[in-house]
């Protein structure tokens, strides 16, 4: 009788080895392995856990009766970490659990409570390949008691027997797959690199992932805009249309969580799933399945690749996460350069516009001077055709500053962006005056030069037009204000006592005295502008220049109620000035110091020593001047501009300027918005008085 057991035994373990060995698929070789064992020992349901060569479970195989069960990734981690299946993990040897519910090992579920399906009996044995633990074989009976150790040794001998078919079929099966991780990657460098067209790029990534994982939907979102919210730009598969445009704010969803922790995330059941919200969810797609990884670019996350629902079914397999993270990872760059060489075409196509509509001539030349490009207002102003003009340099159209621009144009090639004015040739032999501005540009792909030529025909007849009033005043205004003061003097004289006809008198010699200075001002600012020299000089003493210049401004001071103080520090030197020039120079200062400084208030002046210079200042308080006026200040005819902004010439500064330059001293603003502002300039000091101090 032991004979004919052994027999039927080592008939029993062939059969079981020819019909697993015959096949070389993983997941068949694990059925047929399962039912011949159900069938053989007996039991009314098996499974089979296979493990990684790091001890890990990547596949199983459960049935019910002579059906095929799903199993989740939770359930199969469980049974693995604190089931009968990881105890003969751990231990690498057979167990026989008569009674289920008398052994700490038995995970119960809650189909297995006591009050429902009750006591069971299992059999769980090790996997063993040349030693290497491959996977864990379970069987299980309804009945308590129903397995005893005969049964326990027959399984072991059928597990020993098929767990060189399992190893076989599992290597076989991670070389399919890493194939196709292969094949699918390489196909997705080919295809992704064929186009710099965005829109193209995300069909072929959105193809190539579909084709990849036979999913029902695939989607690409983006990380945009100051918020770093996720939108979905692209999709393909059913109810594609309902994902297009989606926002998923910053750090929402699965998206969000797969940007902040940096590696992507599966889910084969998301009912099952707490990760998986309201978030995750869009309209007219039911989804069962869902796997996210990052698409990147330098090691750097820009936005997101879905795939919802595997059509088989089921869930993802292993190797879908690194199948999509490869892709991720190809497509990002593609992905980067596309979007850069969009951008370029914008940035391409938006100068060819501003370029073409511009209300300024613009020639584009090469660094020989050649013009390249012209557009409309070039060829209208300088009444020469295009096809002429790309014969001719800009030397010919106009005489190049190369004092400015360089020798070579060698300032351009630094960065710099030049500005003078010069003359602009036309086709009729006539000429506009215009103002160059001169700065590299890439045109078109092409290290260029632009030239902006800006008609400055109305800005020079205003110029001339003032030069002309300026000599008017000169000349027509000067004699007979002459003649006006001189009669005001014999006037003064011809009167009595009487207070009433001397205060009106005085009025008159004070506004006499003014336009006076006004035209002496033009008189010098002209004069100082053609470089003569100031010849007139005298020792002077700070305090009584101020205090002359004062006299002639306190009846102003005194009709708005203000206070002018004085502040001299100790020891002045001397100073080297044309004593009427300086003096106007203060008078200026202080009558600006008036107009704008608030009614009753103090305006000081004053002068101390600084090296080897004397520093006046003037301080009023005004409104304040505004940082970008603190320059453009001094110029001839320049004004503040604002509703409550006392009137002027705007001489007046342009002469305290060019004055205080001709005695080798300069000029500046101190000022804060609405805290006043204090007028400071320096004059050279007398080198004797230094020497004595």
């Amino acid at each position: 009788m032991a004979e004919d057991r052994t027999k039927a035994l080592l008939e029993l373990l062939i059969q079981i080895n020819r019909e697993v060995a015959a096949a070389l698929d993983l997941r068949t070789v694990l059925q047929r392995l399962l039912f011949a064992v159900i069938h053989n020992v007996g039991g009314e349901r098996g499974s089979i856990v296979v493990l990684d060569e790091s001890g890990k479970p990547i596949d199983a195989t459960i049935i019910y009766g002579k059906s095929l069960r799903e199993h989740s990734t939770q359930q199969l981690k469980e049974t693995v970490d604190r089931g009968l299946a990881g105890w003969v993990i751990q231990h690498r040897k057979a167990a026989l659990v008569p009674d289920t519910s008398l052994d700490e090992r038995w995970v119960r579920r809650a189909d297995d409570a006591m009050d429902q399906s009750g006591a069971k009996s299992a059999i769980c044995v090790p996997l063993l390949a040349r030693e290497h633990l491959v996977g864990v074989l379970t069987l299980v009976h309804s009945v308590p008691n129903a397995f005893n150790a005969e049964h326990l040794d027959l399984m072991q001998a059928i597990a020993d027997q098929a767990s060189i078919a399992v190893l076989n079929a599992r290597l076989y099966t991670e070389t399919l797959r890493q194939a196709r991780v292969m094949t699918a990657l390489a196909d997705g460098a080919a295809a992704f690199s064929t186009s710099l067209d965005v829109r193209e790029v995300w069909q072929r990534v959105l193809n190539q992932t579909m084709q990849a994982l036979q999913v029902e939907t695939v989607a690409i979102g983006l990380i945009e805009g100051p918020e770093q919210d996720i939108v979905f730009r692209a999709a393909t598969g059913q109810n594609a249309g309902n994902l297009l445009d989606r926002h998923i704010p910053c750090g929402r969803g699965l998206a969000g969580q797969m940007v902040r922790d940096g590696h992507g995330i599966v889910i084969s059941r998301v009912a099952e799933d707490k990760r998986y919200t309201e978030v995750d969810r869009f309209s007219g797609i039911k989804t069962k399945a869902i796997a996210v990884a990052p698409i990147q670019s330098q090691g750097k996350t820009i936005g997101v690749l879905e795939a919802i629902n595997p059509i088989s079914g089921g869930g993802f397999d292993a190797d879908a996460l690194t199948v999509m993270t490869g892709i991720g990872s190809l497509a990002g760059a593609t992905i980067r350069n596309a979007q850069l060489f969009e951008q370029l075409q914008n940035a391409h196509r938006r100068y060819r516009e501003l370029f073409e509509e511009s209300i300024d001539p613009i020639f584009i030349t090469d660094w020989n001077g050649r013009v390249i490009e012209a557009n409309r207002e070039a060829i209208r102003l300088s009444n020469i055709q295009a096809p002429d003009l790309r014969q001719m340099s800009m030397e010919q159209l106009h005489e190049i500053k190369w004092n400015v621009t360089g020798i070579g144009f060698e300032n351009l090639r630094v960065g710099d962006e030049d500005i003078y004015e010069s003359i602009l040739y036309k086709a009729d032999s006539g000429t506009v005056p215009v103002e160059v501005h001169v700065r590299r540009v890439q045109f078109e792909d092409a290290d260029s030069i632009q030239w902006t030529l800006r008609n400055i025909t109305e800005r020079k007849e205003l110029d001339s037009l003032r030069e002309d009033l300026t000599a008017m005043i000169y000349h027509d205004l000067r004699s007979p204000l002459g003649n006006i003061v001189s009669s005001l003097e014999i006037l003064s004289g011809m009167i009595g006592n009487d207070e009433s006809v001397r205060s009106i008198l005085g009025i008159a010699v004070n506004s006499t005295e003014r336009i006076q200075r006004l035209v002496n001002s033009l008189l010098d600012i002209n004069r100082l502008e053609s470089g003569q020299s100031v010849e007139t000089l005298q020792s002077m003493k700070p305090g009584k220049l101020i205090e002359s210049a004062m006299k002639d401004v306190l009846p102003s001071a005194d009709g708005r109620r203000q206070q002018i103080k004085i502040e001299l520090a100790g020891d002045l030197p001397n100073v080297f000035v044309d004593a009427e020039m300086i003096r106007r120079v203060i008078i200026n200062l202080l009558e600006n110091a008036v107009k704008f400084s608030h009614t009753e208030t103090t305006i000081e002046v004053g002068a101390a020593r600084n090296g080897p210079y004397v520093q006046f200042w003037v301080k009023d308080s005004g409104p304040g001047i505004p940082a970008n006026a603190r320059e453009h200040i001094f110029e001839k005819f320049a004004r503040l501009k604002g509703k409550d902004v006392p009137s002027g010439l705007g001489i007046g500064l342009a002469f305290c300027r060019l004055a205080v330059q001709a005695h080798g001293g300069r000029i500046w603003i101190e000022s804060e918005d609405g805290q006043g502002s204090k007028f400071i300039f320096t004059l050279p000091a007398v080198q004797e008085n230094l020497a004595k101090i």
